[in-house]
């Protein structure tokens, strides 16, 4: 990502706000693993890339990838909603699991599993339960669902499947943390709340979080909340500018698709604009 911001004239300023911790193969995870391949489930979903490929590996001293990938495998259709989607084409899924993105999805082909439910884009929560009630309808209420978490417990989420009368299973197979390291995180800070840097940008939800926690901790968060109405703050994508809006911060730009490229792209062609306009103000 420094490298594509040269690329385009900026400077760099690097703040690593978190890191992945893989959590071992707890008791849920592995009772989850039994429990599937005993078809105590209705319906698997995958929120992650990173996510579906470490639950696969968690598992697998109770449950090898052959058997992980006949246990997705068998959570068919019913008969009669089996019918109606051979009815409407051939590219109606045939398969309760459901990938949020194009990352899960990708993991699943790779493992062989075709017909799954795929969320479209932008990928949110409201995308997937809009997904769910457009698949499954009134058929989700009592429905065993166990869910991939990535990192946090998507509570909004469980929230809506619970609504719809779902019972819920979380998966968690890793977590989010501080960097080891937080010096990087703390000077970037640190140059925001003086004003030495004026954009902003925000990969994922668990980086905005860590930046005010990190903000607190050194007496700094008015500062750094007020330097970042007055910057431009880029968004990769809908989750982590809802996770900005929280904070009361609007993102300037959202990445259209979700990548990087797009970001530092669509904010290099857009900051002075968005900074004359807050100078104005």
């Amino acid at each position: 990502m420094g490298s594509l911001i040269e690329r385009h004239g900026g400077v760099p300023v690097p703040a690593p706000a978190l890191r992945e911790i893989r959590s071992p193969p707890s008791p849920e995870t592995l009772a989850f693993a039994a429990d599937l391949e005993r078809g105590a489930f209705d319906m698997v979903v995958l929120l992650t890339g990173v996510g579906t490929r470490a639950l696969v590996d968690e598992v697998a001293e109770v449950l090898p990838r052959e058997r992980f990938v006949a246990a997705l495998s068998r959570l068919r259709m019913d008969s009669d909603r089996s019918h109606d989607a051979a009815a409407s084409g051939p590219l109606s899924p045939a398969l309760r699991v459901v990938a949020r993105g194009p990352k899960p999805a990708a993991v699943l082909r790779e493992m062989g599993i075709a017909g799954f439910v795929q969320v479209p884009s932008p990928n949110t929560y409201k995308e997937l339960l809009a997904t769910l009630d457009t698949t499954f309808g009134a058929r989700l209420s009592g429905m065993r669902v166990a869910v991939q978490e990535y990192g946090v417990a998507p509570e909004t989420l469980y929230e809506g499947l619970r609504a719809r009368g779902v019972h819920v299973t979380p998966v968690q197979v890793y977590t989010w943390a501080l960097p080891e390291d937080t010096a990087p995180l703390r000077r970037a800070l640190g140059k925001l709340a003086r004003g030495e840097s004026n954009i902003a940008l925000f990969t994922t939800r668990a980086q905005v979080e860590n930046l005010f926690l990190v903000a607190a901790e050194e007496g700094i968060e008015a500062e750094v909340r007020e330097a970042l109405a007055r910057s431009f703050v880029g968004s990769i994508g809908p989750v982590c500018s809802e996770a900005l809006r929280a904070e009361r911060i609007e993102p300037d730009v959202e990445a259209n698709p979700p990548k990087m490229g797009h970001l530092v792209k669509e904010s290099a062609a857009r900051y002075q604009e968005a900074l004359g306009r807050k100078g104005a103000r």
